[in-house]
């Protein structure tokens, strides 16, 4: 196995190495309070729209004190027509309050620190910790949980759990990495149903578990 999950990063690292996802656009400079913001914004939403929602709200407001000064209404306007737009401008005003007050306006670079602000899952925590902070950790979205248990990495039934499973299996060096690679992947060629199995770059490491048509 770990020679296939070596020629696996090295053929998606390949395929998509001029590509970037929403998150790593937005967050150029790695702030780890711009990938806070945007991870939140880019939950059930495309990446298109998180881009563009992010850039006019950074255009209002980029550091936890400013963020608190706009009105909810602002922040809603702003980031329309992300999903959830109206309970995000509040999880977004409220999380930059908790940092403004209880952390110096400071993002807290550990897991379980991060955990504990509302709106803030394992997989938002992970992104933060990993493109904020440069520091290891495997952030497990929907395309992830379903390309590495059709892969036949894992077989795992939910996307913490399969966040847990690759821990074990995968190596540090690539954990950062693991999830712009499938994120890009599954949006791009490994969808849910009928992948394009025909031009993937990784097919020959492919189990095709679950797969019932492709083209």
């Amino acid at each position: 196995m770990q020679a296939d999950i070596e020629r696996i990063i090295e053929g998606l690292s390949e395929a998509y190495r001029d590509k970037k996802t929403a998150v790593m656009k937005v967050s150029q400079v790695n702030d780890p309070y711009l990938v806070l913001i945007s991870c939140i914004l880019s939950l059930r939403t495309k990446d298109e729209v998180t881009a563009s929602a992010s850039k006019r709200l950074f255009a209002l407001a980029r550091t936890p004190g400013e963020m608190v000064k706009l009105e909810v209404r602002d922040i809603e306007n702003a980031i329309y027509p992300v999903g959830f737009y109206r309970r995000k401008a509040k999880q977004i005003k409220e999380i930059s309050r908790v940092l403004l007050e209880d952390y110096d306006s400071q993002v807290p670079d550990e897991l379980d620190e991060l955990l504990k602000f509302n709106g803030v899952g394992r997989k938002t925590a992970n992104i933060v910790i990993t493109v904020g902070f440069g520091k290891p950790g495997i952030a497990v979205d929907t395309h992830v949980h379903r390309i590495s248990n059709r892969l036949g990495l894992v077989e795992t039934k939910d996307p913490d759990a399969t966040e847990f499973a690759l821990r074990a299996i995968l190596p540090e060096k690539y954990w950062i990495s693991f999830n712009d690679l499938l994120v890009m992947h599954g949006q791009t060629i490994c969808a849910p149903i009928s992948p394009k199995c025909s031009i993937c770059p990784i097919t020959a490491y492919c189990k095709r578990n679950g797969v019932l048509r492709s083209r």
